[in-house]
């Protein structure tokens, strides 16, 4: 959907300190263009409504069945066999037509809607409660998914909102989007946190699905105009932990008009792929173990060699 009054959120989640300046509210926008296989939003990817089926509280009592008027619900089975057989799946995905009987008859809550049709007004109504906690400790909200410049209509008119209520506002972006669409919107976002993924377009476009050029272009372009940036790095095993690619990083970020006010590394960790169960959907990295922190140091010693600032996501 494009329509301010019908842009699907996933979440809305509140007191994050991770995204952003302060204490932080945090609008999840589905649908994003790039297919990360380690994304930990996989419920963002898609535009469109989908549906959650978390095996470990099903209890298979076959009432989801009953009601389905699509055949798109398997017949019960054990329990422990559902959770314990990760090919199996209670929704037939293929038959499924979207009606939410099935979540709605659903006591265990093991059936649940991905994706609420929310408005600007709706969204900053719910930030707005915690305005208090914002001015204490410099927050604000932060528009992320998904790729929220998606919906840029939506994007825009939040962000205004934000501003007649004095509330800072980060955009989370891959950047992968057309100019015309950031530059329309940046004047009411105080900061863009910005994603870099790797620096060899090829490499960038056979993993993640598409190249680098657009975002790398549209980054420099917001530090031209003097736009707060911070950027953010998912370090990937074996795909941008090298020094040789984070080298080729903080050269460009050296080279950018304004400097950007820092680097967050964020190592890859596979918390996330209980989702990609629920959503019948394969996790890609499977068998990768997760970085920890410390893994992470030299890239970092790195980057601060060359006087960007860097942290490390925990």
């Amino acid at each position: 959907m494009t329509d301010t009054n019908g842009v699907l959120i996933t979440w809305i989640q509140r007191f994050s300190i991770n995204d952003g300046p302060g204490i932080r509210t945090n609008v999840f926008i589905k649908g994003c263009p790039l297919h990360c296989p380690w994304c930990h939003n996989p419920e963002c990817i898609s535009q469109h409504t989908e549906i959650y089926w978390k095996p470990k509280l099903c209890q298979q009592c076959g009432l989801c069945l009953e009601v389905c008027p699509s055949e798109a619900i398997r017949a019960p089975v054990d329990p422990e066999e559902a959770i314990n057989d990760p090919t199996y799946n209670k929704i037939i995905r293929e038959k499924c037509d979207l009606c939410m009987k099935c979540v709605e008859a659903c006591p265990y809550h093991a059936l649940a809607q991905v994706g609420e049709p929310s408005t600007p007004e709706e969204v900053i109504k719910e930030a707005a409660r915690d305005i208090p906690f914002y001015k204490n400790s410099g927050g604000g909200l932060t528009i992320t998914g998904g790729e929220p410049f998606t919906q840029p209509r939506f994007v825009g008119e939040l962000a205004r909102l934000a501003k007649t209520l004095h509330i800072h506002t980060c955009v989370d972006t891959s950047g992968y989007v057309r100019w015309e669409v950031v530059k329309d919107l940046m004047e009411d976002i105080d900061m863009f946190l910005f994603d870099i993924k790797h620096m060899d377009t090829i490499r960038h476009s056979d993993t993640v699905g598409v190249p680098n050029d657009l975002s790398l272009e549209n980054l420099s372009r917001l530090s031209a105009e003097g736009k707060e940036i911070r950027i953010r790095i998912p370090v990937i095993p074996d795909f941008n932990d090298d020094l040789e690619n984070m080298a080729r990083m903080a050269g460009f970020l050296k080279n950018l008009p304004t400097p950007v006010s820092g680097v967050d590394l964020l190592p890859f960790h596979n918390w996330c792929q209980e989702k990609y169960r629920w959503l019948d959907l394969p996790w890609r990295m499977d068998g990768k173990e997760g970085l920890l922190p410390e893994q992470l140091d030299p890239l970092k010693e790195l980057l601060e060699n060359e006087g960007i600032t860097t942290t490390i996501g925990g």
